[in-house]
């Protein structure tokens, strides 16, 4: 069963069409990739699927609901969250504390019971720790909880912006090019860490990536966007040996 199901999405910026008409489906706890040269529409059909943009045409659905056109924050409280191409941390916050802003979903305390240091703010405190705790484990960042994030080494970044996505509990994760100024040690680590999410959380998740190592290494099926449009979708290994694929990355 699908559980992102897209159809004809398109978005126009004054006379320039970024993404027209595109349509695929991703099915649930799959790993599903979007690849294209660099300005093909990747980002922005993410933009779309994350509310930041509106799209001019067709939409989408998670889980059989509409969500085209709603805001981020409701589109992340259905289940939808993301990375970014470039590293969008709280350089300045802790790394707990980054963690525990994507637990904000799952906070059930008021404004007053928060400044008024009432019981309930500090109970929830505690569990708030604790779930930012669990996770920091799950990619190794348990004992740098008190570090300011800007001071983490880059691969360390990566994973704590992961971590902090799977805060917000989402059906659906999007990594917008995710082993970005990665050294090839650091990838393969970073396809474990996929791999690894996918199978601990159960989770579905839809990469844009330009390592065709690493989308050929974990992503089972995948879409290719060029120019704005659909090029080729199906299978990752035949996909990339698709000529028409091959010509749009390399030139004739």
């Amino acid at each position: 069963m699908a559980l992102l199901e897209v159809k004809n999405l398109g978005i126009t910026f004054g006379g320039l069409h970024a993404v027209d008409d595109f349509s695929f489906s991703v099915k649930k706890g799959q790993l599903y990739g979007l690849i294209g040269p660099n300005g093909a529409g990747k980002t922005t059909v993410f933009n779309m699927l994350t509310g930041v943009y509106k799209p001019t045409s067709g939409g989408f659905t998670l889980d059989g609901e509409n969500l085209t056109g709603r805001p981020p924050i409701e589109i992340n409280r259905k289940g939808i969250a993301r990375t970014f191409q470039n590293i969008r941390l709280f350089k300045d916050m802790s790394v707990i504390d980054n963690v525990k802003v994507g637990l904000h979903n799952g906070k059930k305390y008021t404004v007053a019971e928060g400044i008024f240091r009432l019981p309930r703010f500090f109970k929830e405190e505690k569990e708030l720790d604790q779930r930012a705790m669990e996770l920091l484990s799950v990619f190794g960042l348990e004992g740098e909880r008190d570090v300011l994030a800007s001071n983490l080494p880059y691969g360390k970044q990566r994973k704590l912006e992961i971590a902090r996505a799977l805060a917000t509990n989402p059906k659906l994760l999007l990594l917008d090019e995710p082993a970005a100024g990665m050294n090839p040690n650091e990838t393969a680590e970073l396809m474990d860490t996929i791999r690894f999410v996918r199978d601990k959380f159960e989770m579905t998740i839809l990469l844009i990536e330009h390592d065709m190592k690493l989308v050929s290494g974990i992503c089972e099926e995948v879409s290719v966007l060029n120019f704005g449009q659909e090029l080729a979708h199906g299978v990752t290994t035949e996909v990339l040996n698709d000529p028409k694929v091959v010509t749009a990355y390399l030139g004739e």
